[in-house]
């Protein structure tokens, strides 16, 4: 007679036990099960690892999430916020790994690579966290490089499409992986060579460089962006179905729309105002925010739940979206389309005539947008232009949100937020997937009614959250550090700003300065050092407020469909408010790894997505070389000066060697490079015009050469004495 079968309980309970890995052979032998048995039990071990509850390793072992042995080979990954280096399992396969810090050791043997491998013991200290004390380094993994496999002569090479890298590969004729000249690949990096380049084998083939399709592929698989999900992820999407209106509030009577841009893929908050109707609020307003309810199609610890987690957030590139949800999610039941019963999570808010936040409450519903609107469109509407859509949308949506609104940005000014204006850049794709343009994207009041409907949704979400003492993950910006407020004081003086003194700023201190810069031909550049000064916004579970919001809490809440973070503030809310299914799992109660994480997705995301805008600006500037244009030098260093066009913003590089013939010292104080023979000087700000050398689309790169430098608009003049001498040719090899 066969053993009795174990039970979900008693089989988790020897798997914890039985150390950080078992296999299905101890596990079957432990509990003396039979063949037929064995069935079952990989039918099991495959849910409980469906659903979180276990993780297979290598070798088809099985262990608590997280787990990880006394000794293991750990790979860098690099140094935290605060100078600790950090490090993951090598290998690991488990969706996110668990966050280990390396010790620093007594006898230091050198600082750690990213990438590198180490033999370390690990001491776990915290649900999913680990210290890890070196025992030996090993020999590092090659390193590889993204590029295009090109022939030079009777030489294959690999040149790499990194713009720092500075040399490339050579691959023989039998390590090329098939791959064909022109190509996309993968290489891994050999040793020296006795004479000449190094040697490189190709490793991957990633396809066709041709054409700006191209470019997001490139940028993908620079930045280590994963662009497929799982099958078990896409089959979860896939069998989601309509949510039942059960005990939802149902708000599919009320005129919630969506306000988003013309080229926007996903719509996932609504918005509706009305004047408030208590007696003693008087001027003051009713608002709705409504998001979409992701919380119920993606549950904690699922196969749709762990693709999100490695993804971290959606990544938005000019012609194409990388989502962190599957299709069927993201432009299917979590997206809020006009017309169709939605699920949603609802913060249903009261605010005074001044824009401060009265009460709060937040509620699971069904709604049904009335209209997918744009930004233009709703300004325009504002502004007395109606169309078919909107005529029949002023008096009871429109109007009433600018009322809101209005009171918000009185709000706003009140707390003195930091207002940096930075333009952004725009890339417009026709219908062939070329690039047709590069435009400064407008920005509306409509656009800033939207950010602040948000804004006081995240702050009542996160106030919320704290009154119920249930875990947050908060959106916090800390205060700019004392080294960089004096290098900021120092770079402004040089223009004739100051900023005050001490190290406990205010944002308005920084607007002071902005304001008395608004008319000055430095105004962006200005704009874009102070910005640099500030501290990264990040996640985490740890409140210490927002200081460019100027705000004492604050949270995501408002885009679950694209931000993780947003995923967890709404299971807490679920949870807090005991709101039914959906909420914070147990694993999810030290949210510190998870914070570290999404913060360093996000990093990822924005990082690529200015590196694909970089690749497709020089996409269209690449038919344009020889061509000549006007811009700001914004950036001066010991081996050029970096310049910021004024027709695309498009940024380039005027190599040192082709300024006008001379020995050019670096002053980094000042910003400047200073002719040691003509006294030229090249100074942070000045107007010059340049001609395009070189734009290629596979790096990002753009190169220029001086033509002529302009004189500044009013004060001082600066470079205008390159006028005189624009015509001398450069000499190669001049050292600056």
């Amino acid at each position: 007679m066969p053993a009795p079968f174990p039970t979900r309980d008693q089989l988790i309970a020897f798997i914890r036990s039985a150390g950080p890995r078992v296999g299905k052979r101890e596990i079957a032998r432990a509990f003396h099960l039979d063949a037929e048995q064995k069935v079952e039990l990989r039918a099991l071990l495959k849910d409980l690892e469906g659903e979180g509850l276990l993780a297979r390793g290598r070798g088809r072992r099985y262990g608590e999430p997280g787990q990880l042995p006394s000794v293991a080979v750990i790979e860098i990954t690099g140094v935290d916020t605060d100078g600790e280096t950090t490090a993951r399992p090598f290998g690991w396969t488990d969706g996110m790994p668990p966050m280990i810090n390396v010790a620093p050791e007594r006898r230091s043997r050198g600082a750690y690579a990213a990438g590198e491998k180490v033999l370390a013991r690990l001491k776990k200290v915290g649900p999913s966290r680990y210290e890890a004390l070196v025992i030996r380094r090993l020999s590092a993994a090659p390193p590889r490089t993204l590029g295009i496999l090109g022939r030079v002569g009777e030489s294959l090479r690999i040149v790499p499409i990194d713009r720092r890298a500075r040399e490339e590969f050579v691959v023989p004729a039998a390590e090329t992986g098939g791959a064909e000249v022109g190509e996309l690949v993968w290489a891994e990096v050999r040793g020296v060579r006795p004479l000449g380049l190094k040697e490189a084998r190709v490793v991957e083939r990633i396809g066709p460089t041709e054409g700006t399709r191209s470019i997001t592929l490139i940028t993908l698989h620079d930045h280590d962006i994963p662009a497929r999900f799982p099958d078990a992820a896409l089959r979860e999407a896939t069998a989601a179905a309509a949510a039942p209106l059960a005990e939802r509030y149902d708000l599919r009577a009320l005129p919630l729309v969506t306000i988003d841009g013309e080229d926007a893929r996903d719509f996932d908050d609504a918005v509706w105002a009305e004047p408030d109707p208590a007696s003693g609020n008087a001027g003051g307003w009713r608002v709705i925010v409504a998001i979409a309810d992701v919380a119920w199609y993606v549950r904690p610890g699922t196969a749709l739940d762990r693709a999100a987690v490695e993804r971290g957030n959606s990544v938005y590139f000019p012609d194409r979206v990388v989502p962190m949800l599957p299709e069927p999610l993201s432009n299917g039941w979590c997206s809020l389309k006009p017309g169709e019963d939605r699920p949603c999570l609802t913060a249903h808010l009261r605010i005074d005539r001044d824009g401060r936040l009265l009460d709060h409450d937040f509620r699971r519903a069904m709604m049904r947008s009335r209209a997918r609107l744009t930004y233009t469109q709703v300004q325009d509407a504002h502004e007395g232009r109606f169309d078919e859509m909107t005529s029949g949308l002023i008096e009871s949506v429109i109007t009433p949100l600018y009322g809101a609104y209005e009171a918000l940005a009185r709000a706003r000014t009140t707390r003195g937020v930091l207002e940096l204006d930075m333009p952004e850049r725009r890339v417009l794709i026709d219908a062939a997937g070329d690039v047709a343009g590069i435009a400064a994207r407008e920005r509306f009041d409509s656009h800033r009614l939207i950010e602040e409907f948000m804004i006081l949704a995240n702050v009542a979400a996160a106030e919320t959250l704290e009154a119920r003492k249930v875990p947050c993950m908060y959106r916090v910006h800390d205060q700019p550090t004392p080294e960089k407020l004096a290098s900021l004081r120092e770079f402004l003086e040089t223009l004739g700003l100051k900023l005050p003194r001490g190290n406990l700023m205010k944002p308005h201190d920084f607007n002071r300065v902005l304001e008395r810069a608004a008319q000055m031909p430095e105004a962006r550049l200005v704009n874009e050092v102070v910005l640099r000064a500030q501290a990264q916004a990040q996640y985490d579970p740890h409140n210490v407020g927002h200081f460019g919001l100027a705000l004492k809490r604050y949270c995501h809440f408002t885009s679950p469909i694209r931000r993780y973070a947003d995923l967890v503030v709404h299971r807490a809310l679920i949870t807090a408010l005991k709101h039914g299914d959906g909420g914070l799992a147990a694993v999810d109660g030290d949210l510190e790894p998870l914070a570290q994480h999404i913060s360093a997705t996000e990093r990822r995301a924005a990082a690529a997505e200015r590196d694909a805008v970089d690749r497709f600006t020089a996409a269209f500037l690449a038919e344009r070389r020889g061509s000549q244009f006007t811009g700001r030098i914004n950036g001066v260093t010991r081996f050029g000066l970096f310049v910021t066009l004024d027709e695309t913003a498009a940024d380039g590089l005027i190599p040192i060697r082709t300024l006008p013939d001379d020995y050019y010292v670096h002053d980094e104080r000042a910003h400047q490079l200073v002719g040691r023979a003509s006294g030229l000087t090249f100074r942070l700000g000045d107007r010059v015009e340049v001609r395009l050398v070189e734009a290629n689309p596979l790096t990002g790169g753009i190169l220029f050469e001086i033509v002529a430098g302009l004189p500044a608009a009013g004060g001082r003049r600066r470079s205008s004495r390159l006028a005189r001498t624009s015509s001398a040719r450069p000499r190669a090899g001049r050292r600056g």
